[in-house]
């Protein structure tokens, strides 16, 4: 992928819902978002990793907050230029590029958006290699890059700047500061040089959101079972197969949190999945046993296309897969474990892998 034109934007979306995990917002608000900021301004480049230069100064963007309040409360182009241009400002620095904090959902087109408004290059490569819920939450963290300064905005204008004495405290204000701007607002935070970002991102994934999203489309190859062929790429396996019968979701402290109780079908008929979730699905627990857990992927699909089903738009009687895929290796290190394992979110367990 070396450019982001306007009719790449549908197949980005569908696989960043995928690589959301459950979480990262609504993709087709960042869909709407991306093509007007395409139209308006042209096609955004985009360059691999070893492309960027050791005196690059690359800042990721996005919109931090509750997912289900994104789905009512969207972002505009104004808001998403704000946060780069305010950091940017603070730092009296100049940046090169524009980054992806997440692969998932609305925040794999934000930066799209924020590319082609500030004629920059986009990275093709994000902080996670899927979804997580805080901020600090990234391998930069993990590999000692500092979240803040940031700059947080909204859609009315507003602007704050936090800079913090470690990374806990930026989830902590960046957070504070969202959900007074409403449980959703536009971030920009842990800029970093082009040595850091070759190292610590992960490369590829806005080429892969967008294969992702030709696998489960309408002109989709071959005569393949969507979902099978998305387990194929993602060195996946699906683990469950049934329908939705309960969803207890709940939006706190500017997160989606919730519960999602699934019915085998077919071979699963008899046994129950029990998804948990904080904007993300985190753990997926078969007839009481965990099956697998952050840090690795944990994606529910619609059966029947391949489509990923967010958090907030699971309700009763879907037919859906739960598929699991690796993470990046890099997460499963004690730090990483630690990070954004089941213990970091309140989970009494210790990870499980595909």
């Amino acid at each position: 992928m070396r450019k982001i034109d306007v009719d790449d934007v549908a197949d980005i979306g569908r696989g960043a819902a995928i690589l959301g995990t459950g979480g990262g917002g609504d993709p087709q608000s960042g869909s709407l978002l991306a093509t007007a900021a395409l139209r308006e301004y042209g096609p955004v480049q985009v360059l691999g990793l070893d492309d960027v230069e050791d005196s690059a100064w690359a800042l990721p963007v996005a919109i931090i907050g509750a997912p289900t309040i994104m789905l009512e409360k969207l972002p505009t182009i104004g808001q998403v230029v704000a946060a780069v241009q305010q950091l940017a400002e603070y730092a009296s620095r100049t940046p090169t590029h524009v980054l992806c904090a997440e692969a998932g959902g609305v925040n794999s087109l934000i930066p799209v958006a924020a590319a082609a408004a500030l004629g920059l290059p986009l990275v093709d490569a994000d902080a996670m290699g899927r979804a997580f819920p805080e901020i600090d939450q990234g391998l930069p963290a993990l590999g000692g890059v500092m979240v803040t300064p940031a700059a947080v905005t909204d859609e009315k204008g507003n602007g704050v700047v936090v800079d913090t004495v470690d990374n806990h405290w930026a989830e902590r204000l960046a957070r504070a500061a969202a959900i007074e701007m409403g449980c959703a607002a536009a971030i920009s935070a842990a800029a970093m040089n082009g040595r850091q970002v070759r190292e610590l991102m992960v490369p590829g994934t806005l080429s892969l959101c967008a294969e992702l999203g030709r696998l489960t489309g309408p002109n989709r190859p071959g005569h393949e079972d969507p979902v099978a062929a998305v387990a194929r790429r993602l060195s996946g396996k699906v683990v469950f197969t049934g329908k939705v019968v309960d969803v207890d979701r709940r939006t706190e402290k500017g997160f989606a949190r919730g519960v999602a109780r699934i019915a085998g079908l077919d071979a699963d008929e008899g046994s129950e999945t029990v998804v948990r979730f904080q904007n993300e699905f985190l753990v997926a627990e078969r007839d009481g046993t965990a099956m697998v857990s952050t840090p690795d992927l944990i994606c529910i699909l619609d059966s029947a296309t391949g489509a990923g089903v967010r958090a907030e738009i699971l309700r009763y009687g879907q037919r859906v897969s739960v598929l699991a895929a690796p993470a990046d290796p890099r997460w499963h290190t004690p730090e990483g474990h630690a990070l954004a394992g089941p213990r970091a979110f309140g989970y009494d367990a210790d990870p499980v892998r595909v």
